[in-house]
């Protein structure tokens, strides 16, 4: 049976589970688990991670930890008893875990490595802290060093900053705000700046000396050197070197190590040095040859310098090799370092280029016990203390020294009967007064121990040897008095037994007879002469004589006039002797008392530091004159106290502040003396008004603290002797003090008047007697004197007044006492503190101060809970009743103040802001439901109540800010909202009450709406974008506060009634905005709020547009910021359709609603399109999917234009000039040539409408030239010309004509890519909404094949499928939830014929009306209908024919356009046989035109021509169609066909008339080696006639013989009018024509061999068409491959001849892989529409030149209008007569695969695989005849030459001319500049430039009447 579990609440999983047991749950090892129930071994619970799946686990896999429970039952947390360290670590390194691999993932390898040596840190920390062996000290450093970590962690991984007090966490809830302020500013300024520290220790650390010729022992001095000031900082560290310069007692670490300690701040400069001083132990001369002699002498050797500057620059411990100079002369050595640090290179040099000092030197920062902590290894191996000379910066009470540091300067000495000059060595010994050697009493520096003497160094033959070496002489005070010092002089010998002879000796007693010490400074002492052999051990035979020159009689004149004398300096740095007589005098007062008076008058000139030393010794003194005679000295010893306690002020002595507090407890015994220093300070008080020099009494004023103390001490003193006499008295005595005092305090002064200053003195040390008064008096007595004290201050403010500052000040310190934290005075003190923090806040005064009041202030409320709840309540009343209006305006004032103000300024108000928003909260947070109403009620009238909320509500959207707090300061704002929250709460009920109705007040009710809008939406509530630990913890502590606003917000709106209307549509963005927040609770609260809108709306207008419209803004702006999501769009249209059923206007309302979806779903496609790596296909499509959706659907203009800056910046970054020039245009379309001015906008200036036209004309010509579509730019450069002439602009004019001149030679010049167009299907739910189940034709890139497109599309949706085949899916595909592509290319059905069947137009213009304004595609599939023929397949052979037809023309503003319309026709065998031959006799005409022309350079491509038609017809390819379409049964079964059989008859024998005329052309051009061929082809030629049954031609032929154009063959068209006149031909179903699968492949990467290929190729029957038609084709797989013509520089630049042909074996290679193939290399008709009755054609429907323009319209197919962006031709001089060309048939198509070069044939794709008769080909030729002209009856052209004149007469048309033609054509949206008009006549001269001001390309200056102007966008945003 299941328990619920009592103690077995909280565990830690010990091993995996894999849970497979029913009910089980898995468990991790290492997750944390929370136990609900138990049963026999097996516990019921949940991991803590994850708390919804519950299931049961096996006890033993548990290890359970104590917890305590919150909340016990269902909803019961568990907490586990452990550290809160260990809390903390444990869930932040969970939370690190993941974010961890995450790095990984990011290839953050840096921070990933570092982190994971700081994870595994911390749990061996962690580990520690477990086991419990730490000691406190040690547990102290390991916390503190885990959470430095933590903070380290959570500052890398952008966690937030964890509030800590003694390394715990802090529960928010159970600390005041302002508390918890102040913790995070702490912890947040301690992460940005640690604080500086003031005291600094050089660590030196000697490794070895490097050096060639060492052999000697050496003795190396390291000092700190002031450069500036030429004197050494410290005493000197001393390092014995054996022979081999490596130390000499390695084992003992501190004899090599030394810290100099205590350096300040001002020490690490740059011209601070540590200086090296190295010293030879051995022969006088480092190059003597050894001898007998043994005697070692002290020699100088060297010496290093480093600034200690370059200290703070290097790594922390690093090793320096320090460069050891010598001085060239021993008489320098004494200031060698000084010439080093001053580069006197002529006094040293280098002692060897290899002679190197190895040191590791450090800096260590901080106090040395935090550095005995932080280095416990350096200490406790042993380290030795090297000090500074003198007392440190702060002198500390404890510190015992006593070190007389003595420097042997120079000497001078005579010869003394010597030829040479001496070599001098001093021996050095400190005697006591017994004349005993003081043993081990002299240093010659730290690190080595003391000896009993001291030699010197030895300069070599030097009379005045300059040492400067300095010794020290530790000697203990009791052994002072009575020593002295006594140096030695002997020569030393360089002879054979190198003795040391005495010759003299000095002396000087280290303490006078008065007690002083010997002073400092420098001595010169006599030097006694003597034998070498004196014995000096009786010291009492010298020490009657003179010591120093300096104090010999003036009578002795012998000692003064000898020459010889010595130098020292002495410096005695003592804490127990003093130089001092004036001292000694007051200490020894009872001696000599007639000098008490004059000693007490001398301690002001002592020096500090000398009365610290005595301190005590000194207030005994005092204190003991003041009880002897008080009447006599009572002021002087007052004033010498004063003295005493104004020094301990000071920085270097304030230590001595604790000295004089244990004095006061333990020592002093002046019981009496209260009543002296009472009156003696009344005295002084009473005085202020009236003296002149105020200085004094300040400086008593200043010391009231311990005068005070002194008082409340004698007077308890007093007390306990006398059991309490005296005690009224005492009182009364304090109470006339403080009168006096408030007397003084009262007076009104001028702000710099000496009496205002001395107030100010007073209140700044006032604050430190209350504690002093607590002694005697009680709490309430105290808070009194305080109070009136207090409240005497003049309250009249003057703003310059400094007095009112430090009444602040004391305010400041009042606040933070123990007097003000008891209860029972603060409420006494808190009127005069809140009166005084009033005046200043109103006055925007001292803030920072303010705010450090009210801080503390504030922080005392919270702790008083227990018990004292009305006093707080009452506490806090107060405070908001004074304080709170106030508070509100000053954090208005502060946060608008603009931040540019001045530096103080600045400095002012840094970080005030954060702490009176901490003030703030915490006031809010105490208030309760009955402050809130006292609050409400004390407003006597709704203005001022208006302005209070107005004023709240302004601080609160302030608060809400993200840059109120850093960052990481998630917590503190997760209190922010919670106060706020609550509190509008509380408000908002005051709202409705007061302010609704007809009190409605619009202003503070929209200040509310906008405070819960950007109260939900602010960052730091967003939850789910939390990892799910962070999420528990808010939503356990707070819950979730948007659902709580969001509900406030609905209730609000429900109580406004018709008052919604003045929110409506101002509040639609808001609250769109907070329906976006990806909750769902908060979502259903707020959607509806919508129909409520819609509803009001309707009530108020009838309609709902205003909604509408701010509803489609807002979603825009909203989702590209990554709002919303599919969900919120399902959510949206659900909640509201079910709103509004039974809404009478349901209709309108469920046409706004299903708009604003469809919005959504395109903005939400939009925003995943444009993520980064997205690639720029999809962007793009996008793109014009949403702004086709706002042209068409919305009419929104301004987001129109925005969205085709967005999708032209698209184009540009994708290289897609053409596109990029289009898309432009469309907004160029919406401007006029006008004045009229325009905003700015964009990336646009602010300029009139004809600047930003001509900006964007000279754009969109500059990315047609680089589109390459140079036709286009030509029309723009003309409207551009023409509106510079209009304005007589010739310079622009000038350059205009010059553009387009240049635009035309590029033309001519330059080569143009033939892009593949390809359709392609994407199909599927998973597509993107712009794409679902769509067909788009798309233009591929340069180069790009099938394969290459086809790979490119599943590389933009890699999860795609290919479909394999080329049939329409069904509806199961449709509707799958996966993407399948369906892909397969198709040809173009271009719509310029005139210009494409004209002659004698170069290729590389056609080639632009070939590939641009494609309307229509075609896709050809061959298939057999019935029962097929084995012997002749072309009697079944039908072709099923696709067109397609696009919504826009490509190029456009996209490379894709979307199919809007597909056609299906079937062509018959008879129809396609015709296309066939008719293709095939159109490219060998042209072949022989260009052959007669001499356009080839070659004549193989006719050759071959030739060939594969003759040889074709010869195996049988003409008879085949003769035997399929000829014989009787098929003219019997199809009488409908005859006219189409009598076509092609006449077709095969105009072919054959056409290769008769080749031949004659062929022999005459064919070179010799060919001609065996040609022979062989007019053999084969009739035998091809007479297999074709033609004996000679008909005589129709034969009486119109064939004009060729330029010689080459032609039929004249009148000749047979029944079959080529349209009246004779029947209409058929509109079809377009597709291609059949070319027989052969080639490979495109040889572009000669396909050119030859291509011409080879043109016409042929394979060997096996039943293989080729039976094979369906498979876009997706390789055989969809497209062959791409070869570029036209190629093509135009290799002479066809030259390209070779190909071998027999390549043209039957691929017969069979070639089964579906690119349209353009298929067999396919020519693109020929096929003609249609009169009645089909439909007038054109004109559009403007806009994105949807073919949804709006009808579909048009006549060739009236000038859609088409013509390249323009210059005009022609007029004719006479009608020169109208009447087709005599409808125009036909030419397919791409017409020739692109020179020659119509060489581009042309393969189409055969045999060079057989193009009759029985499969494949075609696809350019189509060009049509005749009319000509008089009888006006026949026989002869070439006579041609001339006749095509000059009947050239067709211009090509920017259009013409009415028959042939049906889709109208081409095209901008009105760019637009021409329909006329049937040729065009006259262009008009002047000024006739053409309406901004579209009329030739004629008028407009067809039949062709209305396109409507334009309203102009709403008409300034754009």
């Amino acid at each position: 049976m299941w328990i619920p579990t009592e103690h077995e609440k909280y565990g830690v999983v010990l091993a995996s589970f894999r849970g497979t047991v029913q009910h089980g749950l898995p468990l991790e090892i290492g997750d944390t688990v929370q136990i609900l129930e138990k049963c026999e071994g097996w516990y019921r619970g949940f991991i803590l991670k994850n708390p919804n799946a519950k299931g049961i686990f096996p006890s033993s896999y548990i290890h359970l930890k104590n917890a305590h429970v919150k909340n016990k039952g269902q909803f019961e947390t568990v907490i586990p008893v452990e550290d809160s360290v260990i809390t903390e670590m444990t869930s932040t390194l969970r939370d690190w875990g993941t974010m961890w691999k995450q790095l990984y993932v990011k290839n953050e390898g840096d921070l990933f490595h570092r982190l994971w040596h700081v994870m595994n840190e911390i749990l061996d920390l962690r580990r520690q802290v477990l086991v419990g062996h730490l000691t406190h000290d040690r547990m102290r450093d390991v916390k503190q060093h885990i959470t430095a970590r933590l903070d380290w962690g959570n500052e890398q991984l952008g966690l937030d900053l964890v509030p800590r007090r003694e390394f715990s966490m802090v529960d928010p809830d159970e600390i005041s705000v302002t508390e918890l302020y102040r913790l995070m500013e702490h912890r947040h300024r301690k992460k940005e700046t640690p604080a500086p520290a003031s005291t600094h220790h050089l660590f030196v650390h000697v490794k070895s000396l490097m050096s060639a010729n060492v052999g000697e022992e050496l003795e190396v001095f390291f000092h700190i050197y002031d450069g500036r000031e030429n004197r050494p900082l410290s005493e000197r560290f001393f390092v014995r070197l054996n022979k081999s310069g490596l130390p000499k007692s390695p084992e003992k670490t501190e004899r090599q190590c030394t810290l100099f300690v205590d350096l300040g701040s001002s020490d690490l400069r740059k011209d601070v040095y540590i200086v090296v001083h190295i010293i030879r132990i051995g022969r006088m001369g480092a190059g003597e040859k050894k001898n007998l002699c043994s005697v070692q002498y002290r020699r100088p050797f060297g010496c290093a310098v480093v600034s200690i500057a370059d200290l703070l620059t290097a790594d922390s411990k690093d090793d320096h090799l320090l460069k050891v100079y010598t001085c060239n002369t021993e008489s320098e050595w004494y200031q060698i370092h000084e010439n080093i640090i001053k580069k006197a290179n002529s006094r040293y040099n280098l002692s060897g280029s290899n002679t190197g000092l190895a040191v590791a030197l450090q800096l260590l920062h901080g106090d040395i016990e935090q550095l005995r902590r932080e280095y416990m290894v350096l200490f406790t191996r042993g380290v030795s203390i090297t000090r500074k000379l003198g007392f440190s910066d702060v002198i500390m009470p404890g510190e015992m020294r006593n070190d007389l540091y003595i420097t042997l300067e120079k000497g001078e000495f005579e010869k003394g009967g010597k030829s040479v000059a001496r070599n001098v060595e001093i021996t050095v010994y400190v005697l006591d007064i017994d004349g005993q050697i003081l043993k081990s009493h002299m240093a010659a520096g730290s690190g080595e121990p003391g000896g009993d003497e001291y030699h010197s160094l030895v300069l070599y033959h030097n009379n005045s040897p300059r040492w400067a070496e300095q010794i020290k002489l530790p000697i203990p005070v009791d052994v002072f008095r009575g020593s002295h010092v006594r140096f030695e002089f002997r020569h030393c010998s360089t002879k054979d037994k190198g003795e040391k002879k005495l010759f003299g000796y000095s002396f000087v007693p280290l303490m006078q007879e008065d007690g002083r010490t010997l002073p400092d400074g420098t001595h010169e002492l006599i030097i006694h002469k003597c034998e070498e052999n004196t014995s000096l051990a009786d010291c009492s035979r010298y020490l009657k004589l003179p010591f120093s020159k300096a104090n010999l009689p003036s009578n002795n004149q012998t000692l003064k006039g000898t020459k010889e004398s010595f130098w020292i300096t002495s410096f005695l740095c003592s804490t127990k002797l003093t130089q001092n007589g004036d001292m000694l005098d007051l200490l020894k007062w009872r001696a000599h008392p007639e000098r008490i008076n004059d000693s007490l008058s001398k301690l002001k000139e002592i020096d500090g530091s000398e009365i610290v030393k005595f301190l005590q010794d000194t207030l005994d003194t005092l204190f003991g004159i003041l009880d002897e005679s008080s009447q006599r000295y009572g002021l002087k010893v007052f004033d010498s106290l004063v003295h005493i306690i104004n020094l301990l002020q000071d920085s270097k002595f304030q230590h001595f502040k604790p000295v004089m507090d244990t004095y006061i407890e333990s020592h002093f015994a002046g019981a009496l003396s209260y009543r002296d220093l009472i009156k003696v300070l009344k005295w002084y008080v009473d005085r202020i008004v009236d003296a002149e020099h105020q200085e004094h009494i300040q400086q008593v004023l200043k010391a009231s603290e311990y005068i005070f103390k002194y008082i409340i001490q004698s007077r308890r003193l007093f007390s306990l002797a006398t059991g309490g006499q005296n005690e009224e008295e005492f009182r009364v005595c304090i109470h006339e003090l403080f009168m006096s005092i408030r007397f003084f305090l009262s007076q009104e002064n001028k702000g710099s008047s000496p009496v205002a200053q001395t107030q100010a003195v007073f209140l700044r040390t006032f604050p430190a007697v209350y504690g002093e008064l607590l002694k005697i008096f009680t709490v309430r007595e105290v808070a009194g004197f305080i109070r009136e004290t207090l409240g005497s201050l003049p309250t009249t403010v003057h703003a310059d007044c400094p007095l009112e500052t430090v009444k602040l000040q004391c305010i400041a310190k009042t606040v933070e006492s123990q007097l003000y934290i008891n209860p029972d005075s603060r409420c006494i003190l808190l009127p005069v503190v809140l009166r005084v923090l009033q005046a200043h806040m109103q006055e925007q005064r001292d803030l920072v101060m303010c705010a450090s009041i009210l801080t503390s202030m504030l922080s005392l409320i919270t702790k008083e809970e227990n018990g004292t709840e009305p006093v707080v309540s009452e506490e806090v009343e107060l405070i908001v009743e004074s304080l709170l209006g106030v508070l509100l305006r000053t954090i208005l004032e502060i946060s608008n103040r603009p931040q540019s103000a001045g530096p103080a300024m600045r400095l002012q108000f840094q970080d005030v802001t954060g702490e009176f928003v901490a003030c703030l909260l915490a006031l809010l947070r105490q208030m309760s439901d009955r402050h809130y109403q006292k609050l409400l009620q004390a407003f006597s009238n709704k203005d001022d109540l208006r302005d209070f909320l107005l004023q709240i509500f302004t601080v609160f959207r302030i608060l809400i800010r993200p840059e109120m707090f850093p960052k990481d300061w998630t917590v503190m704002r997760l209190v922010t909202n919670n106060v706020i929250i609550t509190t509008v709460l509380y408000l908002s009920d005051a709202l409705r009450k007061n302010f609704l109705n007809d009190k409605f007040d619009y202003k503070v009710w929209d200040s509310y709406f906008y405070l819960s809008v950007i109260f939900i939406n602010q960052p730091c509530l967003q939850l789910e974008s939390f990892s799910p630990s962070k999420r528990k913890k808010i939503l356990e502590k707070y819950g979730d506060m948007r659902v709580m606003m969001g509900c406030e917000i609905f209730s609000m709106w429900q109580n406004l009634g018709e008052h919604k209307l003045n929110f409506i549509p101002a509040m639609i963005g808001p609250f769109l905005e907070v329906t976006l927040v990806p909750q769902p609770d908060l979502r259903n609260v707020m959607i509806p709020i919508f129909h409520d809108m819609m509803d009001w709306e309707q009530r108020r207008s009838g309609n709902f547009k205003q909604v509408e419209a701010k509803l489609i803004d807002k979603l825009d702006s909203l989702m590209s910021e990554g709002k919303g999501d599919e969900t919120y769009r399902e959510l949206f249209n659900s909640i509201l359709l079910k709103k509004i059923e039974r809404e009478t206007w349901r209709e309108s309302g469920i046409s706004l609603i299903a708009t604003v979806t469809r919005l959504m779903e395109r903005l939400l496609d939009y925003r995943d399109c444009m993520k980064l790596g997205e690639v720029d296909g999809k962007k793009i499509g996008c793109t014009v999917s949403l702004l086709n959706f706002y042209k068409t659907e919305l009419n929104k203009e301004e987001m129109y234009i925005r969205y085709i800056h967005k999708l032209y910046d698209l184009h540009l970054k994708a290289q897609n000039y053409t596109e990029a020039s289009y898309t432009l245009l469309l907004y160029d379309e919406l401007l006029e040539w006008s004045d009229r001015p325009l905003r700015e906008f964009l990336n646009y200036p602010m300029q009139s409408e004809w600047q930003r036209k001509e900006y964007l004309h000279l754009t969109i010509v500059q990315n047609f030239d680089r589109g390459k579509c140079w036709e286009n730019g030509i029309i723009l450069c003309r409207e551009l010309a023409d509106q510079y002439e209009s304005y007589y602009d010739y310079r622009n004019l000038s350059k205009m004509r010059m553009m387009e001149a240049s635009l035309y030679d590029k033309i001519m010049d330059q080569q143009r890519l033939e892009p593949e167009f390809f359709r392609v299907g994407f199909y599927g739910k998973k597509f993107p909404f712009f794409l679902r189940n769509k067909e788009f034709v798309c233009r591929g890139h340069d180069y790009e094949r099938l394969e290459a497109f086809q790979q490119r599309m599943l590389n933009e949706f890699p999860h795609a499928i290919a479909m394999q085949h080329v049939n329409q899916p069904d509806q199961t595909i449709y509707q799958a939830d996966a993407q399948y592509l369906q892909i397969y290319a198709v040809t173009p059905i271009p719509e310029s014929q005139d210009v494409l069947q004209r002659d004698g137009v170069p290729d590389n213009i056609k080639s632009f009306y070939k590939f641009n304004h494609i309307w229509r595609f075609r896709y050809d599939r061959p298939f057999h209908k019935g029962t097929k023929d084995k012997e002749n397949e072309f009697k079944s052979l039908w072709v099923e024919r696709t067109t397609l037809t696009l919504v826009q023309s490509l190029p456009g503003i996209s490379r894709w356009f979307e199919v809007e319309k597909r056609e299906l026709v079937e062509v018959s065998p008879l129809e396609n046989a015709i296309e066939v031959i008719e293709n095939k006799n159109l490219q060998l005409r042209t072949l022989i035109t260009q052959c007669q022309s001499r356009q080839m350079q070659n004549i193989n491509p006719l050759t071959m021509c030739l060939n594969g038609v003759i040889d074709a017809a010869v195996n049988g390819g003409l008879a085949r169609y003769q035997e399929a379409f000829f014989v009787k049964d098929y003219i019997m079964n199809h009488p409908e066909d005859s006219e189409k059989i009598g076509r092609l008859r006449e077709l095969m024998f105009e072919q054959a008339h056409i290769l008769e005329y080749g031949l004659a052309v062929h022999e005459k051009f064919v070179p010799q080696d060919m001609r065996p061929l040609h022979k062989k082809l007019v053999d084969q030629f009739h035998l091809m006639k007479s297999s074709l049954g033609i004996q000679e031609f008909p005589a129709y032929v034969r009486a119109s013989p064939i004009h060729f154009t330029n010689g080459s063959p032609r039929p004249c068209r009148n000749s047979v009018p029944n079959i080529i006149s349209p009246d004779g031909v029947k209409s058929v179903t509109r079809r377009s024509v597709l291609s059949y699968p070319a027989v052969n492949r080639y490979s495109s990467s040889s572009l000669s061999s396909q050119a030859s290929n291509e011409v080879s190729n043109i016409t042929g029957q394979s060997e096996s068409s039943d293989e080729v038609f039976n094979m369906q084709p498979s876009p997706s797989t390789s055989s969809l491959s497209s062959n791409h013509s070869a570029s036209p520089n190629v093509t135009s630049s290799a002479p066809s001849s030259a390209r070779g042909s190909p071998q027999m074996a390549e043209k039957h290679k691929h017969s069979r892989e070639n089964a579906c193939l690119s349209p353009r290399e298929r067999p396919v008709s020519a693109i020929f529409p096929n003609p249609l009755d009169p009645a089909q054609v439909m007038r054109p429907t004109p559009s403007s030149w806009s994105l949807d323009s073919v949804k709006e319209s009808a579909p048009s197919f006549s060739d009236s209008v000038g859609k088409l962006l013509c390249p323009p031709v210059p005009p022609r001089p007029p004719h006479t007569g009608n020169l109208a060309v009447h087709t005599t048939m409808p125009p036909f198509t030419p397919s791409p695969t017409e020739c692109q070069s020179a020659s119509l044939v060489s581009n042309s794709p393969v189409l055969s695989g045999s060079y057989s008769s193009g009759i029985s080909s499969l494949s075609r030729c696809s350019v189509s005849e060009a049509s005749g002209t009319e000509l008089p009856a009888g006006d026949h052209l026989p002869h070439p030459l006579s041609d001339e004149p006749i095509r000059r007469e009947n050239k067709t048309p211009p090509p920017y001319s259009v013409y009415e033609r028959n042939n049906p054509r889709r109208p081409v949206p095209l901008p009105h500049s760019l637009s021409i008009p329909p006329q049937t006549d040729p065009p006259a001269l262009p008009p002047k430039p000024h006739q053409l001001r309406t901004g579209s390309m009329k030739l004629d200056g008028t407009s067809d009447p039949r062709v209305p102007r396109p409507r334009p966008l309203p102009r709403k945003v008409s300034q754009l």
